[in-house]
Protein backbone atom coordinates (compact mmCIF):
# COMPACT_ATOMS: atom_id res chain seq x y z
CA UNK A 1 0.00 0.00 0.00
CA UNK A 2 2.99 2.62 0.79
CA UNK A 3 4.64 1.85 -3.01
CA UNK A 4 1.06 2.12 -4.21
CA UNK A 5 0.54 5.84 -2.40
CA UNK A 6 4.04 6.72 -3.15
CA UNK A 7 3.22 6.25 -7.13
CA UNK A 8 0.40 8.21 -6.89
CA UNK A 9 1.90 11.05 -5.06
CA UNK A 10 4.36 11.45 -7.81
CA UNK A 11 1.12 12.06 -10.24
CA UNK A 12 -0.67 14.50 -7.88
CA UNK A 13 1.74 16.72 -7.15
CA UNK A 14 0.03 20.04 -7.43
CA UNK A 15 -3.20 19.03 -5.63
CA UNK A 16 -0.37 16.92 -2.65
CA UNK A 17 1.67 20.55 -2.03
CA UNK A 18 -1.79 21.65 -0.83
CA UNK A 19 -1.78 19.47 1.68
CA UNK A 20 1.76 19.56 2.71
CA UNK A 21 1.41 23.63 2.90
CA UNK A 22 -1.25 23.55 5.17
CA UNK A 23 0.16 21.03 7.49
CA UNK A 24 3.49 22.46 6.86
CA UNK A 25 1.55 25.83 8.30
CA UNK A 26 -0.39 24.58 10.90
CA UNK A 27 2.30 23.27 12.86
CA UNK A 28 4.43 26.58 12.19
CA UNK A 29 1.25 28.42 14.07
CA UNK A 30 1.22 26.10 16.66
CA UNK A 31 4.63 25.32 17.57
CA UNK A 32 5.44 28.85 17.25
CA UNK A 33 2.74 29.22 20.38
CA UNK A 34 2.77 26.21 22.39
CA UNK A 35 6.35 25.85 23.56
CA UNK A 36 5.52 28.84 25.97
CA UNK A 37 3.46 26.70 27.69
CA UNK A 38 6.71 24.10 28.69
CA UNK A 39 8.73 27.85 29.07
CA UNK A 40 6.11 29.18 31.62
CA UNK A 41 5.72 25.71 33.75
CA UNK A 42 9.63 25.49 33.78
CA UNK A 43 11.17 26.17 37.33
CA UNK A 44 13.66 28.46 36.65
CA UNK A 45 10.91 30.85 34.90
CA UNK A 46 9.34 34.09 37.08
CA UNK A 47 5.67 33.95 38.75
CA UNK A 48 5.51 37.26 37.41
CA UNK A 49 6.10 35.89 33.75
CA UNK A 50 4.17 32.80 34.03
CA UNK A 51 0.30 34.33 33.33
CA UNK A 52 1.43 35.90 30.50
CA UNK A 53 3.46 33.32 28.98
CA UNK A 54 0.31 31.19 29.22
CA UNK A 55 -2.17 32.93 27.76
CA UNK A 56 0.07 33.39 24.66
CA UNK A 57 0.60 30.15 24.79
CA UNK A 58 -3.09 29.08 25.34
CA UNK A 59 -5.11 31.17 24.12
CA UNK A 60 -2.51 32.80 21.23
CA UNK A 61 -1.99 29.26 20.44
CA UNK A 62 -5.72 27.89 20.95
CA UNK A 63 -6.81 29.58 18.00
CA UNK A 64 -3.95 29.09 15.82
CA UNK A 65 -5.04 25.10 16.82
CA UNK A 66 -8.49 25.91 15.19
CA UNK A 67 -7.55 27.42 12.44
CA UNK A 68 -5.10 24.95 11.64
CA UNK A 69 -6.96 22.13 12.03
CA UNK A 70 -10.07 23.38 10.23
CA UNK A 71 -7.72 24.18 7.65
CA UNK A 72 -6.08 21.06 7.34
CA UNK A 73 -9.62 18.90 7.21
CA UNK A 74 -10.84 21.28 4.31
CA UNK A 75 -7.62 20.97 2.26
CA UNK A 76 -7.80 17.40 2.58
CA UNK A 77 -10.88 17.08 2.06
CA UNK A 78 -10.82 18.91 -1.36
CA UNK A 79 -7.84 16.96 -2.48
CA UNK A 80 -9.60 13.62 -1.73
CA UNK A 81 -12.82 15.13 -2.94
CA UNK A 82 -11.21 15.65 -6.61
CA UNK A 83 -10.62 11.77 -6.57
CA UNK A 84 -13.98 10.87 -6.36
CA UNK A 85 -13.89 9.55 -9.94
CA UNK A 86 -10.60 7.72 -9.40
CA UNK A 87 -12.06 5.97 -6.43
CA UNK A 88 -15.05 4.71 -8.34
CA UNK A 89 -12.80 3.22 -11.40
CA UNK A 90 -10.91 1.44 -7.93
CA UNK A 91 -13.75 0.36 -6.79
CA UNK A 92 -15.30 -0.99 -10.26
CA UNK A 93 -11.81 -2.99 -10.84
CA UNK A 94 -12.43 -4.67 -7.34
CA UNK A 95 -10.99 -2.72 -5.17
CA UNK A 96 -12.76 -3.15 -1.14
CA UNK A 97 -13.79 0.41 0.31
CA UNK A 98 -11.28 -0.30 3.04
CA UNK A 99 -8.31 -0.97 0.69
CA UNK A 100 -9.44 2.53 -0.45
CA UNK A 101 -9.39 4.45 3.08
CA UNK A 102 -5.84 2.78 3.33
CA UNK A 103 -4.78 4.76 0.13
CA UNK A 104 -5.85 7.56 0.94
CA UNK A 105 -4.59 7.93 4.52
CA UNK A 106 -1.22 6.30 3.39
CA UNK A 107 -0.73 9.22 0.79
CA UNK A 108 -1.60 11.73 3.57
CA UNK A 109 0.71 10.45 6.37
CA UNK A 110 3.63 10.54 4.01
CA UNK A 111 2.84 14.27 3.19
CA UNK A 112 1.94 14.74 7.04
CA UNK A 113 5.18 13.38 8.22
CA UNK A 114 7.49 15.87 6.03
CA UNK A 115 5.45 18.91 6.55
CA UNK A 116 5.59 18.41 9.93
CA UNK A 117 8.94 17.86 10.56
CA UNK A 118 9.70 20.82 8.45
CA UNK A 119 7.00 23.24 10.29
CA UNK A 120 8.31 21.87 13.77
CA UNK A 121 11.80 22.86 12.95
CA UNK A 122 10.40 26.45 11.59
CA UNK A 123 8.77 26.70 14.54
CA UNK A 124 11.55 26.44 16.75
CA UNK A 125 13.21 29.29 15.01
CA UNK A 126 9.97 31.20 14.90
CA UNK A 127 9.01 30.70 18.70
CA UNK A 128 12.20 32.25 19.95
CA UNK A 129 12.12 35.00 17.74
CA UNK A 130 8.35 35.79 19.28
CA UNK A 131 10.26 35.38 22.55
CA UNK A 132 12.85 37.90 21.22
CA UNK A 133 10.02 40.46 19.91
CA UNK A 134 8.05 40.20 23.22
CA UNK A 135 10.74 40.86 25.44
CA UNK A 136 12.03 43.41 23.10
CA UNK A 137 8.56 45.09 23.38
CA UNK A 138 8.78 44.83 27.24
CA UNK A 139 5.84 42.31 27.48
CA UNK A 140 8.20 39.47 29.22
CA UNK A 141 11.43 40.15 31.03
CA UNK A 142 14.79 39.12 29.57
CA UNK A 143 15.05 36.60 32.86
CA UNK A 144 12.87 34.55 30.53
CA UNK A 145 14.69 32.19 28.55
CA UNK A 146 13.58 29.54 25.50
CA UNK A 147 14.27 26.12 26.77
CA UNK A 148 13.18 24.71 23.06
CA UNK A 149 9.78 23.72 24.16
CA UNK A 150 10.47 20.22 22.48
CA UNK A 151 7.87 18.31 24.03
CA UNK A 152 5.71 20.95 22.85
CA UNK A 153 6.86 20.64 19.52
CA UNK A 154 6.32 16.75 19.97
CA UNK A 155 2.73 17.01 20.64
CA UNK A 156 2.14 19.65 18.34
CA UNK A 157 3.43 17.16 15.40
CA UNK A 158 1.33 14.02 17.00
CA UNK A 159 -1.77 15.91 17.15
CA UNK A 160 -1.57 17.13 13.33
CA UNK A 161 -1.16 13.50 12.31
CA UNK A 162 -3.60 12.40 14.04
CA UNK A 163 -5.70 15.31 12.25
CA UNK A 164 -4.24 14.57 9.31
CA UNK A 165 -5.30 10.90 9.15
CA UNK A 166 -8.44 11.69 10.86
CA UNK A 167 -9.85 13.61 7.95
CA UNK A 168 -8.09 11.33 5.34
CA UNK A 169 -10.76 8.61 6.86
CA UNK A 170 -13.31 10.82 7.05
CA UNK A 171 -12.64 11.98 3.12
CA UNK A 172 -11.95 8.99 2.34
CA UNK A 173 -15.14 7.04 3.85
CA UNK A 174 -17.53 9.44 2.18
CA UNK A 175 -15.67 8.78 -1.20
CA UNK A 176 -15.77 4.66 -0.47
CA UNK A 177 -19.53 4.51 0.70
CA UNK A 178 -21.91 2.94 -1.16
CA UNK A 179 -21.49 0.87 -4.83
CA UNK A 180 -18.84 1.11 -6.92
CA UNK A 181 -21.26 2.26 -9.30
CA UNK A 182 -23.00 5.02 -7.58
CA UNK A 183 -19.48 6.46 -6.05
CA UNK A 184 -18.49 6.80 -9.83
CA UNK A 185 -22.09 9.00 -10.97
CA UNK A 186 -21.66 11.01 -7.71
CA UNK A 187 -18.04 11.66 -8.63
CA UNK A 188 -19.38 13.89 -11.99
CA UNK A 189 -21.51 16.24 -9.62
CA UNK A 190 -21.07 15.42 -6.42
CA UNK A 191 -24.17 15.26 -3.73
CA UNK A 192 -26.17 17.64 -2.33
CA UNK A 193 -26.77 16.39 1.05
CA UNK A 194 -25.52 18.56 4.07
CA UNK A 195 -24.06 15.93 6.98
CA UNK A 196 -25.65 15.90 10.07
CA UNK A 197 -22.51 16.47 12.02
CA UNK A 198 -22.21 20.27 10.07
CA UNK A 199 -25.19 21.46 10.95
CA UNK A 200 -24.66 20.23 14.86
CA UNK A 201 -21.66 22.16 14.37
CA UNK A 202 -23.43 25.07 12.79
CA UNK A 203 -26.05 25.25 15.65
CA UNK A 204 -23.96 24.87 18.57
CA UNK A 205 -21.47 27.08 17.33
CA UNK A 206 -24.19 29.81 16.44
CA UNK A 207 -26.41 29.37 19.76
CA UNK A 208 -23.23 29.40 21.71
CA UNK A 209 -22.13 32.85 20.26
CA UNK A 210 -26.10 34.27 20.50
CA UNK A 211 -26.14 33.16 24.13
CA UNK A 212 -22.88 35.03 25.04
CA UNK A 213 -23.87 38.30 23.12
CA UNK A 214 -27.22 38.56 25.05
CA UNK A 215 -25.20 37.55 28.48
CA UNK A 216 -22.90 40.40 27.75
CA UNK A 217 -25.25 43.00 26.57
CA UNK A 218 -27.65 42.57 29.60
CA UNK A 219 -24.86 42.53 32.05
CA UNK A 220 -21.44 43.58 30.57
CA UNK A 221 -21.92 47.15 31.51
CA UNK A 222 -22.62 46.68 35.69
CA UNK A 223 -19.03 44.84 35.24
CA UNK A 224 -16.60 45.75 37.56
CA UNK A 225 -13.70 44.90 35.12
CA UNK A 226 -13.94 46.57 32.26
CA UNK A 227 -11.75 44.14 30.24
CA UNK A 228 -14.85 41.44 31.34
CA UNK A 229 -16.92 42.28 27.95
CA UNK A 230 -13.64 41.89 25.61
CA UNK A 231 -12.92 38.06 27.50
CA UNK A 232 -16.53 37.84 26.75
CA UNK A 233 -17.24 39.45 23.02
CA UNK A 234 -13.64 38.84 21.41
CA UNK A 235 -14.04 35.21 20.32
CA UNK A 236 -17.36 35.08 19.30
CA UNK A 237 -16.83 36.64 15.40
CA UNK A 238 -15.04 33.39 15.21
CA UNK A 239 -17.01 31.21 16.43
CA UNK A 240 -19.68 32.15 14.16
CA UNK A 241 -17.78 32.43 11.15
CA UNK A 242 -16.23 28.47 12.03
CA UNK A 243 -19.53 27.17 12.91
CA UNK A 244 -21.02 28.85 9.32
CA UNK A 245 -18.07 27.61 7.54
CA UNK A 246 -19.25 23.89 8.07
CA UNK A 247 -22.68 24.85 6.16
CA UNK A 248 -20.28 26.11 3.48
CA UNK A 249 -21.94 24.03 0.24
CA UNK A 250 -25.03 25.16 1.41
CA UNK A 251 -24.63 28.58 1.71
CA UNK A 252 -22.74 28.17 -1.54
CA UNK A 253 -25.37 26.67 -3.48
CA UNK A 254 -27.97 29.85 -1.89
CA UNK A 255 -25.30 32.93 -2.78
CA UNK A 256 -25.01 31.50 -6.29
CA UNK A 257 -28.51 31.51 -6.92
CA UNK A 258 -29.03 34.94 -5.09
CA UNK A 259 -26.43 36.36 -7.79
CA UNK A 260 -27.43 34.06 -10.94
CA UNK A 261 -29.03 37.54 -12.55
CA UNK A 262 -25.68 39.06 -12.22
CA UNK A 263 -23.44 36.93 -14.18
CA UNK A 264 -24.14 36.82 -17.52
CA UNK A 265 -22.73 35.80 -20.99
CA UNK A 266 -21.04 32.65 -21.02
CA UNK A 267 -18.18 33.02 -18.61
CA UNK A 268 -21.39 34.15 -15.99
CA UNK A 269 -23.63 30.80 -17.50
CA UNK A 270 -20.21 28.46 -16.94
CA UNK A 271 -20.06 30.31 -13.71
CA UNK A 272 -23.58 30.01 -11.88
CA UNK A 273 -23.68 26.29 -12.73
CA UNK A 274 -19.66 25.31 -11.71
CA UNK A 275 -20.67 27.19 -8.29
CA UNK A 276 -23.77 25.25 -7.86
CA UNK A 277 -22.68 21.71 -9.05
CA UNK A 278 -18.88 21.96 -7.51
CA UNK A 279 -20.04 23.46 -4.42
CA UNK A 280 -18.90 20.62 -1.98
CA UNK A 281 -15.09 21.58 -3.49
CA UNK A 282 -15.57 25.03 -4.04
CA UNK A 283 -16.93 24.84 0.00
CA UNK A 284 -13.13 24.84 0.63
CA UNK A 285 -12.40 27.76 -0.46
CA UNK A 286 -15.55 29.72 0.70
CA UNK A 287 -14.83 28.78 4.06
CA UNK A 288 -11.17 30.57 4.76
CA UNK A 289 -12.84 33.81 2.86
CA UNK A 290 -15.44 33.62 5.80
CA UNK A 291 -13.02 33.17 8.36
CA UNK A 292 -10.50 35.80 6.99
CA UNK A 293 -13.12 38.47 6.33
CA UNK A 294 -15.14 37.46 10.05
CA UNK A 295 -11.10 37.52 11.83
CA UNK A 296 -9.92 40.73 10.40
CA UNK A 297 -13.23 42.78 10.77
CA UNK A 298 -14.25 41.34 14.72
CA UNK A 299 -10.69 41.48 15.99
CA UNK A 300 -9.42 45.08 14.32
CA UNK A 301 -12.91 47.15 15.39
CA UNK A 302 -12.34 45.23 19.22
CA UNK A 303 -9.19 46.63 19.72
CA UNK A 304 -10.63 50.32 17.92
CA UNK A 305 -13.29 50.54 20.56
CA UNK A 306 -11.29 49.39 23.47
CA UNK A 307 -8.80 52.40 23.02
CA UNK A 308 -11.26 54.78 22.52
CA UNK A 309 -13.72 53.82 25.58
CA UNK A 310 -10.92 52.63 27.77
CA UNK A 311 -11.15 54.54 31.20
CA UNK A 312 -8.70 57.37 32.54
CA UNK A 313 -6.93 57.43 35.50
CA UNK A 314 -6.16 53.57 35.18
CA UNK A 315 -3.21 52.12 37.28
CA UNK A 316 -0.17 51.51 35.97
CA UNK A 317 -0.26 47.55 36.14
CA UNK A 318 -4.32 47.54 34.41
CA UNK A 319 -3.60 49.91 31.70
CA UNK A 320 -0.39 47.59 30.81
CA UNK A 321 -2.59 44.73 30.91
CA UNK A 322 -5.12 46.18 28.51
CA UNK A 323 -1.79 47.25 26.39
CA UNK A 324 -0.75 43.57 26.32
CA UNK A 325 -4.45 42.27 25.27
CA UNK A 326 -4.49 44.66 22.45
CA UNK A 327 -0.88 43.38 21.67
CA UNK A 328 -2.31 39.94 21.41
CA UNK A 329 -5.05 40.54 20.12
CA UNK A 330 -3.22 42.42 16.56
CA UNK A 331 -0.84 39.15 16.95
CA UNK A 332 -3.95 36.78 16.83
CA UNK A 333 -5.55 38.69 13.89
CA UNK A 334 -1.85 39.11 12.50
CA UNK A 335 -1.70 35.08 12.99
CA UNK A 336 -5.27 34.08 11.65
CA UNK A 337 -5.34 36.43 8.63
CA UNK A 338 -1.99 35.62 6.75
CA UNK A 339 -2.91 31.47 7.67
CA UNK A 340 -6.35 32.16 6.23
CA UNK A 341 -4.93 34.39 3.36
CA UNK A 342 -2.52 31.91 2.02
CA UNK A 343 -5.33 29.08 2.83
CA UNK A 344 -7.47 30.81 0.16
CA UNK A 345 -4.10 30.78 -2.75
CA UNK A 346 -3.58 27.16 -1.76
CA UNK A 347 -7.26 26.09 -1.88
CA UNK A 348 -7.46 27.79 -5.37
CA UNK A 349 -4.60 25.69 -6.49
CA UNK A 350 -5.53 22.55 -5.58
CA UNK A 351 -9.13 23.02 -6.81
CA UNK A 352 -7.94 23.95 -9.89
CA UNK A 353 -5.24 21.04 -9.78
CA UNK A 354 -7.61 18.80 -11.43
CA UNK A 355 -9.74 20.68 -13.31
CA UNK A 356 -6.48 21.08 -16.18
CA UNK A 357 -8.86 18.32 -18.44
CA UNK A 358 -12.10 20.14 -17.83
CA UNK A 359 -10.72 22.93 -18.88
CA UNK A 360 -8.63 21.55 -22.21
CA UNK A 361 -12.61 20.46 -22.83
CA UNK A 362 -14.04 23.67 -22.86
CA UNK A 363 -10.90 25.20 -25.26
CA UNK A 364 -11.80 21.61 -27.65
CA UNK A 365 -15.81 23.13 -27.80
CA UNK A 366 -14.66 26.60 -28.34
CA UNK A 367 -14.14 28.29 -25.78
CA UNK A 368 -11.37 31.10 -25.73
CA UNK A 369 -8.93 31.42 -23.06
CA UNK A 370 -10.83 34.58 -21.96
CA UNK A 371 -14.34 33.01 -22.01
CA UNK A 372 -12.38 30.18 -19.56
CA UNK A 373 -10.56 32.27 -17.54
CA UNK A 374 -13.65 34.96 -16.97
CA UNK A 375 -15.67 32.10 -15.85
CA UNK A 376 -13.10 30.81 -13.19
CA UNK A 377 -13.20 34.50 -12.25
CA UNK A 378 -16.53 35.03 -12.28
CA UNK A 379 -16.99 31.79 -9.54
CA UNK A 380 -14.04 33.16 -7.61
CA UNK A 381 -16.15 36.06 -7.58
CA UNK A 382 -19.64 34.15 -6.21
CA UNK A 383 -17.08 33.10 -3.75
CA UNK A 384 -15.77 36.10 -2.59
CA UNK A 385 -19.31 37.52 -2.28
CA UNK A 386 -20.64 35.16 -0.12
CA UNK A 387 -17.53 34.44 1.78
CA UNK A 388 -17.29 37.98 3.16
CA UNK A 389 -20.67 39.09 3.62
CA UNK A 390 -21.33 36.30 5.85
CA UNK A 391 -17.94 36.83 7.32
CA UNK A 392 -19.14 40.38 7.82
CA UNK A 393 -22.40 39.15 9.32
CA UNK A 394 -20.47 36.90 11.58
CA UNK A 395 -18.06 39.84 12.87
CA UNK A 396 -21.18 41.73 14.32
CA UNK A 397 -21.42 39.07 17.14
CA UNK A 398 -17.97 40.57 18.53
CA UNK A 399 -18.62 44.38 17.28
CA UNK A 400 -22.31 44.82 18.85
CA UNK A 401 -21.76 43.63 22.05
CA UNK A 402 -18.68 44.86 23.00
CA UNK A 403 -19.57 49.15 21.29
CA UNK A 404 -22.79 48.63 23.12
CA UNK A 405 -21.64 47.91 26.75
CA UNK A 406 -18.75 50.70 26.11
CA UNK A 407 -21.14 53.50 25.39
CA UNK A 408 -20.79 53.86 21.79
CA UNK A 409 -24.14 51.85 21.16
CA UNK A 410 -25.14 49.28 18.20
CA UNK A 411 -22.74 50.86 16.06
CA UNK A 412 -19.66 51.95 16.84
CA UNK A 413 -18.89 55.75 16.44
CA UNK A 414 -15.54 55.19 14.48
CA UNK A 415 -13.49 53.61 12.40
CA UNK A 416 -16.56 52.98 9.88
CA UNK A 417 -14.20 52.77 7.32
CA UNK A 418 -11.84 50.17 8.23
CA UNK A 419 -14.64 46.59 7.78
CA UNK A 420 -15.30 47.94 3.78
CA UNK A 421 -11.52 48.38 3.76
CA UNK A 422 -10.64 44.84 4.90
CA UNK A 423 -13.63 43.21 2.55
CA UNK A 424 -12.34 44.56 -0.03
CA UNK A 425 -8.69 43.31 0.81
CA UNK A 426 -10.30 39.99 1.17
CA UNK A 427 -11.96 39.84 -2.30
CA UNK A 428 -8.77 41.27 -3.88
CA UNK A 429 -6.73 38.35 -2.48
CA UNK A 430 -9.93 35.70 -3.69
CA UNK A 431 -10.11 37.32 -7.38
CA UNK A 432 -6.09 36.99 -7.36
CA UNK A 433 -5.54 33.47 -6.31
CA UNK A 434 -8.13 31.90 -8.68
CA UNK A 435 -6.23 34.39 -11.41
CA UNK A 436 -2.70 33.56 -10.76
CA UNK A 437 -4.28 29.43 -10.21
CA UNK A 438 -6.40 29.52 -13.71
CA UNK A 439 -3.22 31.60 -15.55
CA UNK A 440 -1.33 28.44 -14.64
CA UNK A 441 -3.71 25.62 -15.45
CA UNK A 442 -5.04 27.31 -19.05
CA UNK A 443 -0.37 27.12 -19.38
CA UNK A 444 -0.93 23.46 -18.78
CA UNK A 445 -3.97 22.80 -20.71
CA UNK A 446 -2.45 25.04 -24.05
CA UNK A 447 0.54 22.71 -23.61
CA UNK A 448 -1.83 19.67 -23.72
CA UNK A 449 -3.44 20.42 -26.79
Amino acid sequence: MLTLALRSLRHRATAMTATFVAILLGTAVMGSFTPFIQVALEPGTPSAERETLLILGGVVGAWGTVIALFSIVSTVGITVRQREAEIGLLRTVGAEPRQVRALVRAETLVVALAATVLGAVVASLTSRALLDLLQSGGVVSEQVAHSGGWVALAATVVLLLLVSLAAAGMAGSRASRGPATVALSEARTGTGRIAWWRWVVAVVAVGLATTMVVMTMATGKDAADPSDAMAMTGSLGLVVAVGLAALAPLLLRAGSWVLRPLLSGTSGHLAAYNTSRRSHLLAGVLAPVMVLSAAAVSILMLVGIDERTLPTGLPPEVAEGFETANLLNNVVTAMICAFAAIMVVNAFAALLADRRLELHRLRLLGATPGQVRGSILAEAGVVAAVGTVVGLLAAQATIVPFAYVRGEGLVPDAQLWLPPLLIAGAVALTLASAAGATSRALRTTSGAR
